[in-house]
């Protein structure tokens, strides 16, 4: 690990917390050179933030039904990211659409984790849309936050076989797993600079990311 300060994050979900987990799990470990100063949850009965609580991690319930309209509920979430210190906001499992204002605040601050292999399958329900669709392979992409939906630049991305006999569920856990991996590590890329966005668009080791970055952990034919 380097000899700076940790990168401080601030993760947002909405559901069970799995990657926020998995973040925090590889942040405690020291895996990646970060720590997680704050979780804030949307939803009041979410099973992450118990999931917080048992890490030691400091929490906020701000439930969007408390609130008149978006840009109250927008105000308090600003209020709570701007209590604890931070440089990237992690949006884990977090279901509420930011609005570009909202977004506007964290230019190049703000990563996404999307159950799909965008730009295909935007928006819900991706494992039925793929099996649906009769694909072969379907995956996990990490991406930097935009004010269109699941349109930012994508970093990287896990790829998974769809096999035989999958539901949605089966599908599911293999691509949430492959997300456990691909998501810390590209936020400790961007603990150690690796990982840097300007002009737009992320850079890697000193180079342009033009493509996202795949890893692939579909089984490997048979010879």
């Amino acid at each position: 690990m380097s000899a700076h300060a940790a990168l401080p994050l601030a993760i947002l979900i909405s559901g069970r917390g799995s990657n926020m987990v998995a973040i925090a799990q590889a942040c405690a470990q020291r895996r990646i050179d970060a720590r997680v100063n704050h979780v804030i949850c949307d939803q009041p009965e979410a099973a992450g933030i118990a999931r917080a609580h048992e890490l030691g991690l400091a929490t906020s319930v701000i439930a969007r039904a408390r609130f008149a309209d978006a840009a109250a509920f927008e105000a308090a979430m600003l209020r709570a990211l701007d209590a604890q210190a931070h440089e990237l906001v992690v949006l884990a499992g977090f279901m509420r659409i930011l609005s570009p204002q909202f977004v506007a605040r964290y230019p190049g601050q703000m990563l996404n984790i999307h159950p799909s292999l965008l730009p295909s399958y935007r928006g819900l329900n991706t494992h039925r849309r793929v099996l649906g669709a009769g694909d072969t392979h379907h995956g996990a992409s990490v991406h930097f936050v935009t004010a269109d939906l699941d349109s930012g630049p994508v970093v990287l991305q896990s790829r998974v076989a769809v096999l035989p006999g999958d539901t949605e569920q089966s599908l599911a856990g293999r691509v949430q797993a492959s997300e456990h991996i691909i998501y810390p590590k590209v936020i400790g890329w961007r603990a150690q600079e690796r990982l840097v966005f300007k002009e737009g668009r992320p850079w890697f080791d000193g180079e342009p990311l033009d493509e996202p970055m795949v890893e692939d952990f579909r089984a490997p034919e048979p010879p």
